[in-house]
């Protein structure tokens, strides 16, 4: 049986409504301001064919913050783009409310395979929804996780695609860490190694997340793993607040680094997008209207287009990251952007970031 509560950790992050008159609190989820996000300006659909699988979305329900379900998320897909299917992204949803702790989260990938099961009815349009499936499990049982992520496996109708290991932290607690994690170094830990290694002998993905000053973490990752299918989410996750706040120039050439390093790992791939709360680009509490595509193509450019530089479009692939985003940026706006951002790719190479890629890389059996 699941529960609709999250654990505390992840439910700090919520932080209630947006309130324009408060100091913006990057790091932190707000619920989305449907009057604010109306008054952006009116777009035209850039490329409407070009198909899109969005590699990064969440599905929450979370009184008395706010729900984000099935309904929720069509009604952002359904904005003209072709969104043709999608990856869910553990959140911490729906876990099992008995039962041993560390089994938990096999409530979360019941939870969306039925999700995904009513999507495959067609009731609900053409976009496969949660065609693939990243859940969670604690790499930290060590050996011991093989048992959880083999009840995943059977739990995700065939759609469960591996797991997402976040290892966020910084000294500054205004950046806000990843949910359980007090220290860096979590991908370095060999107990977690042991359970990455169960990962991989199942055939498993890992979905990768921390901060860019941490990035030197994943690199050494990646190397110990050179067989393990490895996504890193969020660009890389560089900061732009508290103690980084200012220091844009730096933090780029920091990232740019560090990033260069990661792609020299041909197993690791890159998710394009899912900055909104930590790089911080812009002040989306305080914006009298969000912006346009093309001013997010601005902010978020040299960062889209230096991966894409570094990691080619076959291990690149797009993300919403809604209903996260969602606090800045409206979907239509949101993937005219990412259009922009793209736009002097070639049809072969705009093919593979939007869908080709993700389509490959998690094993969505599309093409």
């Amino acid at each position: 049986m699941a529960t609709n509560e999250f654990p505390s950790g992840l439910g700090a992050m919520f932080q209630g409504a947006r309130n324009p008159d408060e100091p913006t609190r990057f790091g932190r989820i707000f619920k989305p301001d449907r009057a604010w996000l109306a008054k952006a300006p009116a777009e035209a659909i850039l490329e409407p064919e070009l198909p899109i699988i969005d590699t990064h979305h969440h599905l929450w329900d979370m009184p008395p913050r706010y729900r984000y379900l099935l309904d929720e998320l069509l009604a952002d897909l359904n904005t003209g783009h072709n969104i043709v299917a999608t990856v869910f992204e553990e959140c911490r949803a729906m876990y099992c409310a008995r039962g041993p702790e560390e089994m938990k989260p096999v409530g979360e990938v019941e939870f969306v395979a039925g999700i995904a099961a009513m999507s495959d009815s067609g009731r609900y349009g053409p976009a496969r929804i949660c065609r693939g499936i990243v859940g969670y499990a604690d790499l930290a049982l060590g050996d011991r996780v093989a048992a959880v992520l083999e009840a995943e496996i059977a739990a995700g109708g065939g759609r469960f695609r591996g797991i997402r290991y976040s290892a966020g932290w910084d000294a500054d607690p205004i950046i806000g860490n990843s949910h359980g994690v007090s220290q860096s170094g979590l991908y370095l830990d060999s107990t977690v190694r042991a359970g990455m290694r169960q990962l991989e002998r199942l055939g498993l993905s890992l979905d990768a997340w921390l901060f860019h000053p941490q990035l030197g973490e994943a690199v050494d990752l990646a190397r110990a793993f050179p067989n393990a299918n490895i996504v890193m989410c969020h660009m890389g996750g560089p900061l732009g607040y508290g103690p980084y706040a200012g220091k844009k120039d730096e933090v780029f050439a920091h990232w740019k680094a560090s990033m260069t390093e990661l792609a020299r790992c041909s197993n690791v791939s890159v998710k394009l997008g899912g900055v909104m709360m930590r790089l911080a680009a812009y002040d989306y509490m305080k914006l009298p209207a969000p912006p346009s595509s093309e001013g997010l193509a601005d902010y978020w450019g040299p960062y889209v287009k230096t991966c894409i530089d570094l990691f080619g479009p076959d291990r690149c692939m797009v993300e919403s990251n809604y209903p996260v985003e969602k606090m800045g940026i409206g979907s239509a706006a949101l993937w005219n952007a990412f259009k922009r951002m793209t736009a002097g790719a070639s049809a072969a190479e705009k093919t593979a970031i939007f869908s080709g890629t993700a389509d490959r890389v998690y094993r969505l059996g599309l093409s």
